[in-house]
């Protein structure tokens, strides 16, 4: 799909300190690009390698990366600045300033921070929708980021800034209809914003399900209260099921001290690297996604889909987009993921059977060629946004 009509794009994103999904969609999309022949830089800062005050100054100031962002994208002539996360050292005014040196500009919204704290929109293990708009004041009455520093910077440079970020947008991008819908919701402009599935590369994908053969049930993220790994836990007690959870966090010992005291049949992998996770997907019977927080389009169920790997999942988000809302149990209900936790481990003919319909759900809706196609699109449609808003002025 290379060709000399396409944008140079110039991506901008500020790693968290931890790595997640975000990062993924990045390399993914860098694949993307460089595969069609598309011109295009990454602008990369690194949350490692700031420090908290000089975060806290970025957060109240708006960013502190005009000058660089207008200099790459001087060097690039670049047609497009698409920036994924920008907090806390690109900020608004990285995306200003790229809108003013004549790029149009795409904000892939990946969680909520343009109005939460901390992004993922849940407290006490549950959904929340309290900040909205330029309203952020729950955040910080509830000190949402446990530091009432932090929580005083957040709640006030995201007020302060967004509109500053929502004016200097061309389009929004989210990752899934249901993240599309409470972004609109919490203040994104509806009529800027599209929806962009994330895809999976053909040689990732599993030529077949072994499914059938699995020794145990595989659950991973980041171990916080909002992903419900807890409820994972109670379920896999009470099917009787083997769980394997990868991934820590601040709930590893409460999580740890609840295995033991139901004597769980279960196994805290603790932090395992993204290149070691194909192989334990291809040992797994059964993929468990157990969130209580509405995810906006996770990773770790597409990867599961793409391994041919039946996933049982709660009712989250964007999850029933990726998977089916067959699939899918109530938030927080670990009598209902235990029961289908269970069918599945009994019935390894209908684990093999159900890997292949969510691979085969892969091809068709998240191959890479669909991403290119509707990524270009987007680009498209953000000329046509610049255009008419020049022509208006």
């Amino acid at each position: 799909m290379s060709g000399p009509d396409h944008p140079r794009v110039l991506l901008l994103h500020n790693r968290y300190r931890f790595e997640g999904g975000e990062e993924r969609s990045v390399a993914l999309q860098l694949r993307a690009l460089a595969g069609a022949g598309v011109a295009h830089r990454l602008l990369e800062r690194r949350s490692e390698d700031v420090g908290r005050v000089r975060a806290a100054a970025a957060l109240l100031r708006g960013g502190d990366a005009e000058e660089e962002v207008t200099a790459a994208v001087r060097e690039l002539a670049a047609d497009v600045v698409h920036a994924h996360n920008m907090q806390p050292t690109i900020g608004p005014r990285g995306l200003a300033a790229a809108r003013a040196a004549g790029a149009r500009v795409v904000l892939h919204l990946h969680n909520a921070r343009l109005f939460c704290a901390i992004g993922v929109a849940a407290r006490d293990g549950a959904p929340c929708f309290r900040c909205r708009g330029r309203n952020t004041v729950p955040g910080l009455m509830l000190n949402c980021r446990g530091s009432l520093p932090e929580a005083v910077a957040y709640a006030a440079g995201l007020a302060l800034h967004q509109p500053l970020a929502l004016d200097s947008t061309h389009r929004f991008v989210a990752p899934s209809r249901w993240a599309a819908g409470q972004l609109a919701r919490l203040g994104v402009p509806a009529e800027r914003l599209d929806v962009l599935a994330h895809y999976l590369p053909e040689e990732e994908l599993a030529g077949g399900s072994r499914a059938h053969q699995g020794r145990y049930a595989l659950a991973s993220g980041r171990l916080s209260p909002e992903k419900g790994f807890d409820v994972a836990i109670e379920a896999a007690a009470l099917a009787g099921v083997p769980l394997w959870i990868a991934g820590d966090g601040p709930a590893a010992a409460e999580l740890d001290a609840l295995v033991r005291r139901l004597d769980a049949p279960v196994q805290l992998l603790g932090h395992v690297a993204r290149e070691e996770m194909p192989a334990l997907l291809r040992g797994a019977a059964v993929a468990v996604l157990s969130s209580r927080s509405h995810e906006f389009s996770p990773f770790s169920v597409l990867e599961a889909m793409g391994a041919a790997v039946p996933v049982v999942a709660t009712r989250s988000g964007g999850v029933p987009e990726l998977i089916g809302e067959e699939r899918c149990v109530p938030l927080g209900d670990s009598s209902a993921l235990a029961e289908r936790l269970q069918a599945l481990w009994r019935d390894p003919a209908e684990r093999r059977e159900q890997g292949e319909r969510l691979l085969a759900r892969v091809r068709e809706r998240h191959s890479e060629q669909r991403y290119l196609r509707e990524l270009l699109g987007v680009y498209e449609r953000a000329d046509s946004d610049s255009r008419r808003t020049t022509r208006a002025q």
